[in-house]
């Protein structure tokens, strides 16, 4: 039998009072790390903005998913979409500190030049920003009742370790959070507190394999 590949699992698009609560009740009682990407704009909601710091409190890293989470940044202008990035950094605070994760928004969960914008990639590094993306988008945010099995398949197809994007979001796909959790740990799969290297373009401000195909180039002049 073919060991079960390690997963990180990652929750985007919150913090939400109606579902973030709960997402991290169970998985302090599964004892389960994940990341969180937040959108800056809903930080500006003090409750919104406690549990931004609860999860970081409870040892869940917490990262940047801009201000707005609207078109994705490369297809922005761009200081449109350098201040995308900067405006969400100042709402997160010290949150931030000291990994600086940021994660692009990709319009459905692609990959591609569509994600950054050749001065938000500069911007990033120059900041000493970690870019996480993901290889599974069980697509929790349009099918809140059949993602667990999407979910599953496709970690049983996986060949290398998993970051999976999830969503804190008010559509009721949470309430299958703790079966598909159960699932994977029968099992076996470890899940991972941090993003696998191949899901990481940029690396505290430093260019790792895989950036060119998610930056789109420079306008001509």
């Amino acid at each position: 039998m073919v060991p079960a590949q390690p997963i990180c699992l990652s929750f985007d698009n919150g913090p939400e009072p109606e579902v973030t609560p709960g997402v991290l009740d169970l998985l302090a009682r599964r004892r389960i790390p994940a990341m969180f990407f937040v959108v800056g704009e809903k930080l500006r909601d003090p409750a919104r903005l406690a549990l931004a710091r609860r999860a970081r409190a409870e040892g869940h890293p917490v990262g940047n998913h801009t201000l707005s989470h609207g078109t994705p940044l490369g297809r922005r202008g761009a200081a449109e979409a350098v201040a995308e990035i900067a405006a969400c950094d100042a709402l997160l605070g010290p949150l931030r500190e000291p990994e600086r994760l940021f994660r692009p928004n990709g319009g459905g969960g692609a990959l591609g030049p569509h994600l950054l914008n050749a001065a938000a990639a500069r911007h990033l590094r120059a900041g000493g920003h970690t870019v996480v993306l993901w290889n599974a988008v069980p697509r929790d945010f349009e099918d809140p009742e059949g993602w667990p099995e999407r979910a599953l398949a496709q970690h049983a197809a996986a060949t290398a370790p998993v970051l999976m994007v999830l969503h804190d979001l008010p559509n009721g796909a949470m309430r299958h959070l703790d079966r598909l959790l159960g699932l994977l740990q029968d099992r076996g799969a470890a899940f991972l507190a941090g993003p696998p290297a191949a899901c990481v373009p940029i690396r505290r401000g430093a260019a790792m394999p895989g950036l060119g195909a998610i930056v789109s180039p420079d306008p001509a002049p």
